[in-house]
């Protein structure tokens, strides 16, 4: 169900990608079937951080018409450089609040809000933009101390306050699992995130959604779905190995760039 080190061979053509996302929505329906779930229920978010501007537009002849990126400046240069094809882009990374105007200006969604000064930021950029934002809140369900989000005892709180910001549309909650080839490890991070969005349901405060679990990535997407997943975030498994290692992508936080 789950294997974190396979070897993902670069897809180079429209063909190759194609053959990769129906690989992928393959495995998402026999993971919904074992949950009982229709395979409807989990949009697939191809994400495209590392991949250059020809190979994803060979990924939009392929059917990738949206995309996720970690790193706002990559994300909207290729937004800017692409705009001809009306992607759908989804910045999915830890967000400082100087990068608050760009995502603002380009973004349809934001997966890894963690921060009352970033929610204000990004608030008040829409407002100058007159647009809002699809927001996912990024919760820690791993304690790992490398990973950003909230503890998961800080997110009713961090929700009753996000009414204030008119321009943020909150979707559901996201969490990265422990990098494990376990799953018995793995597992329990989804599990987690679910019994939390569902303990908060009955708590929510008007105009906020908890519908959608944005969890799983190519190494343990099934057991996401399994628990629960409505959005998988898949990069390598549709586009290739990378050579940037996620590292790059999911840094330590800084306590002084928490921001």
């Amino acid at each position: 169900m789950s294997n974190p080190r396979p070897d993902w061979p670069q897809a180079t053509t429209a063909a190759e990608i194609a053959d990769n996302l129906a690989a992928v929505r393959a495995r998402i329906a026999d993971a919904c079937a074992r949950a009982g779930r229709p395979p409807s229920s989990v949009r697939l978010l191809p994400v495209s951080k590392t991949v250059d501007e020809a190979r994803l537009r060979l990924a939009w002849q392929a059917g990738c018409h949206e995309l996720g990126e970690n790193k706002v400046q990559e994300a909207q240069a290729k937004a800017d450089a692409m705009a001809d094809l009306g992607i759908r882009w989804s910045v999915i990374g830890h967000l400082q609040t100087n990068k608050a105007r760009d995502v603002a200006r380009f973004a349809s969604e934001f997966q890894a809000l963690d921060s009352l000064r970033v929610a204000e930021a990004l608030d008040r950029r829409l407002a100058l933009e007159q647009r809002t934002l699809d927001v996912f809140v990024q919760v820690n369900t791993s304690g790992e101390a490398s990973k950003y989000g909230l503890d998961p005892i800080e997110v009713a709180d961090f929700l009753h306050q996000l009414p204030a910001f008119t321009r943020l549309r909150v979707r559901g909650l996201m969490t990265l699992a422990l990098f494990s080839p376990d799953p018995d490890q793995v597992r329990p991070c989804f599990v987690r995130l679910r019994d939390l969005r569902d303990r908060l349901r009955p708590t929510l405060p008007a105009g906020i959604a908890l519908d959608e679990l944005s969890m799983g990535m190519s190494g343990d997407f099934e057991i996401a779905i399994e628990e629960g997943a409505t959005v998988v975030r898949i990069g390598q498994a549709i586009f290739g190995a990378r050579a940037t290692p996620d590292s790059h992508y999911w840094p330590t936080p800084d306590p002084a760039l928490q921001q």
